[in-house]
């Protein structure tokens, strides 16, 4: 297979061979070639496809794969941000709910829990994050640009929820609270923060889709 990733609100651009597959959750596919035929699954079982709906996807994972060579489709992000590819190797990867784009049938995709019930909860951006892991071309959206940062072991990085895109399997995560009444309500950024402590990289987002409806939300006319 390949691919081009294009343009300033991106899509994704993948070339494929008779008999390659891309997968990705249902309805995200733009537009394709006729050559290349859809299965519809709920990968893995009816309670996995459960699970990435909690997570944010589709119940159901949409298998293409082309019946003859030279094939296109196209995936285009759903906001304007970055799309990203990763090569998987073998590791395991903790992202974001809705980060899933697309990859190669060879990536597995489930969702996980905080490992904390409350904490998750309690946090703003929902419980579930997603593991990935598996061997092949992996694609992720994110909204807005990407910031890295390689945390050594014990060091800690304070983050706004949803700045939170993608980090290693080694690196731990949890809820912290705002301590300071002051702070939590003049602060302006709400009562929780995510620690994110090493060894492991993390990817962090730079636009939030929970900030920017916040800021166009004043905008929308109201009946009444």
């Amino acid at each position: 297979m390949k691919f081009s990733i294009e343009g300033d609100y991106p899509i994704l651009r993948c070339k494929l061979n008779s008999g390659e597959t891309i997968k990705t959750t249902a309805g995200a596919m733009s537009w394709m070639t006729e050559d290349i035929e859809v299965e519809l699954t709920t990968g893995g079982g009816v309670m996995k496809g459960i699970s990435r709906m909690f997570a944010g996807e589709s119940l159901f994972l949409s298998y293409y794969t082309a019946t003859r060579s030279d094939q296109e489709i196209t995936f285009a992000s759903s906001l304007p941000g970055t799309i990203m590819n990763i090569k998987m190797q073998g590791q395991a990867l903790i992202a974001q709910k809705s980060a899933y784009l697309a990859s190669e049938k060879t990536v597995k995709l489930e969702s996980i829990f905080t490992k904390r019930f409350a904490s998750g909860l309690l946090g703003g951006e929902g419980f579930i994050l997603q593991k990935i892991s598996g061997h092949g071309e992996l694609f992720l959206e994110a909204d807005g640009s990407l910031t890295e940062y390689q945390l050594n072991h014990g060091e800690s990085l304070l983050v706004d929820q949803g700045h939170v895109f993608l980090f290693e399997e080694s690196v731990s995560y949890e809820i912290k609270t705002i301590k300071g009444m002051k702070n939590v309500l003049f602060g302006g950024e709400g009562l929780f923060l995510v620690k994110l402590t090493g060894p492991g990289k993390i990817i962090l987002q730079s636009m939030p889709i929970s900030n920017l409806a916040t800021k166009i939300i004043p905008f929308i006319p109201s009946q009444g």
